[in-house]
């Protein structure tokens, strides 16, 4: 039997992402889709197959029903797909490594497809397309800030000049947080930046480690800094 050895999963997930955008039409990398008008008409009609629906989700269609898992793959640009993917990248590997292998794969689709319905059911009669794995990825950072609270995190700070700061986990997690949940009591359900699935996802995330793992899991210090830019 081969032992799985590293962040496997998480890096599986960052490939299949990637992999997913680059021959979706969103990228622009892939001629079959035409362009102008007929590029446009792809992208919406991609969006509209592959992502969640509020409105359509909760009208118990059978065609739907697997959108909060595959939405968790479908990204809406370039900006959405990198940003995404560094935080999971910073934050995945040591938070995958704690839980081990499948139980952080399921961990990342339970919480995903939770804060995707979550926002959904707040937003029940919208329209809007909901994609991307921001709500999985917020959960890895709630379950972070349980687990690696004193880990060092470099961030940069737009309104520090972008100067790349270090400080303990849980001060970054928690400011990103409130950050998300101001945001989210602001926002409606037009497009944008689904804020509220950030929030749902990350309380899961902490949750479910408090729950699972209890306070004897937190680590103390971690010899590698962690370094996080920008939000999913």
């Amino acid at each position: 039997m081969i032992a799985w050895r590293g962040p496997v999963v998480t890096y599986a997930v960052i490939g299949a992402c990637f992999l997913v955008f680059v021959i979706s039409p969103v990228s622009g990398l892939n001629p079959s889709y035409g362009t102008g008008d007929a590029l446009l008409a792809a992208q919406s009609s991609y969006f509209h197959r592959w992502g969640i629906v509020p409105a359509e989700l909760l009208s118990g269609s059978p065609d739907v029903l697997l959108t909060p898992l595959t939405a968790l793959f479908v990204s809406g640009s370039w900006l959405h797909l990198l940003g995404n993917m560094l935080f999971l990248y910073v934050f995945g590997a040591m938070t995958e490594e704690r839980m081990g292998h499948v139980r952080f794969a399921a961990f990342y689709a339970g919480c995903g497809c939770l804060a995707l319905l979550g926002y959904a059911a707040a937003h029940a009669n919208s329209e809007q397309t909901l994609v991307g794995a921001s709500g999985a990825i917020s959960g890895v950072l709630g379950a972070f800030l349980h687990l690696f609270p004193r880990a060092r995190v470099t961030s940069l700070f737009p309104f520090l000049f972008f100067l790349p700061l270090r400080f303990p986990a849980w001060i970054v997690l928690i400011f990103w947080f409130v950050l998300q949940w101001l945001a989210a009591r602001g926002a409606d359900s037009g497009p944008g930046v689904a804020y509220l699935a950030h929030v749902v996802g990350f309380c899961l995330g902490f949750l479910y480690a408090w729950v699972r793992f209890g306070r004897g899991a937190r680590v103390k210090a971690h010899p590698a800094a962690t370094e996080g830019e920008g939000q999913p």
